[in-house]
């Protein structure tokens, strides 16, 4: 029972000697380090907006009438002043026919009394009656024209038309829909901004918007306005970007997220996990050309790719602990780890 005893302590003793290098002391603990590097960073702001062409409009029946004719396909092009649908108009066509005739009858009955009047007979309150009646009945004419213009319903620009709803022999009241023309060779995206990052934004800036449609693509714009009015129940401004949409793959009415990214600057920078948190103060172990570490505070900013920014409280060339920060106190020595053990450490005994 002795001799197991006593194998026991010799074991216990050659462990503890390992353990303190050979003088009853603890080793460093290993950590990795990482230098404090200048990395370039921006400011992200990320939204989520609405899709709107670039010009739309609900073309409807200006009066009650039934429609003869369509021309339009279901989803297809049409150019600016095309004739979208046409509506009956033969009692029109007959005023017009009508007013034209009482207008060429005032205007020879004009002529006449000119002439008669050029002999003396026929006075000068007989020629201005009938300079009123031939004014009238131009005016009449130019009326029915125009209530059969108001009967030819044309795009108003180039676009593409809605799904067809309608169909020629109906009648329709006035303001019945009859198609819808989209122009989507530029998109307006509408999203918005919160008020506290209102002097991050400014027309032209640039904006990445993506579609879950595509996510494997960016669509690039830039911003053209932002609301002068701020949003009293959200606290944020409506901005407004336009989008290229040479290929007619947006589509108004999408949601797109936006990011836009401001202030592009280069700053010192440390792996995140060199960072430790208590509250909120933030700090990092820097270590010593003498082995040691200290404790300091330092002001973070952004994180992008695994870095965070080290707004104050590092300089570039700095080393600080990376990996193993939960071994080290603020003054203690430690052992790096990998190429940053390089360094010739002290010797601490004979």
């Amino acid at each position: 029972m002795r001799l197991i005893l006593s194998a026991f302590m010799l074991l216990v003793l050659a462990s503890c000697s390992e353990a303190g290098g050979g003088n009853g002391q603890r080793r460093p603990p290993l950590v990795s380090a990482a230098p404090v590097v200048s990395t370039p960073f921006v400011n992200r702001i990320e939204a989520v907006g609405t899709a709107r062409a670039r010009e739309q409009v609900t073309l409807s029946a200006p009066v009650t009438e039934r429609i003869v004719r369509i021309n339009f396909q279901d989803g297809g092009y049409v150019r600016a002043g095309q004739v979208i649908a046409e509506l009956a108009q033969g009692q029109e066509s007959a005023q017009l026919s009508e007013a034209r005739a009482r207008a060429r009858e005032a205007d020879q009955q004009l002529r006449r009394l000119q002439s008669l009047k050029s002999s003396g007979f026929a006075t000068n309150a007989s020629v201005d009656a009938q300079l009123a009646a031939a004014a009238t009945a131009r005016a009449q004419a130019a009326e029915a024209t125009a209530s059969i213009g108001d009967r030819v319903v044309r795009a108003p620009f180039s676009g593409w038309a809605s799904l067809r709803t309608i169909s020629a022999g109906a009648v329709v009241s006035a303001g019945t829909p009859i198609a819808t023309i989209s122009d989507i060779s530029e998109i307006k995206l509408d999203f918005p901004v919160p008020e506290t990052l209102l002097s991050a934004i400014a027309p032209g800036q640039s904006i990445d918007a993506k579609a879950a449609a595509f996510p494997d693509r960016s669509f690039r714009g830039e911003i053209a306005t932002i609301d002068p009015v701020i949003d009293p129940a959200t606290r944020s401004v409506m901005v407004r970007a336009i989008l290229p949409n040479p290929d007619n793959r947006l589509k108004p009415g999408m949601l797109l997220t936006v990011t836009i990214e401001s202030a592009a600057r280069f700053a010192p920078a440390v792996p995140e996990l060199a960072v430790v948190g208590q509250g909120d103060q933030r700090f990092l172990f820097v270590v010593g050309a003498d082995g040691k570490v200290k404790r300091t505070p330092v002001r973070t900013g952004v994180r992008d790719r695994g870095m965070i920014e080290i707004v104050d409280g590092a300089k570039p060339g700095e080393k600080v602990v990376s990996e193993g920060i939960v071994k080290v106190s603020d003054g203690m020595e430690v052992r790096l780890a990998g190429p940053s053990a390089a360094r010739p450490t002290a010797r601490r005994g004979p």
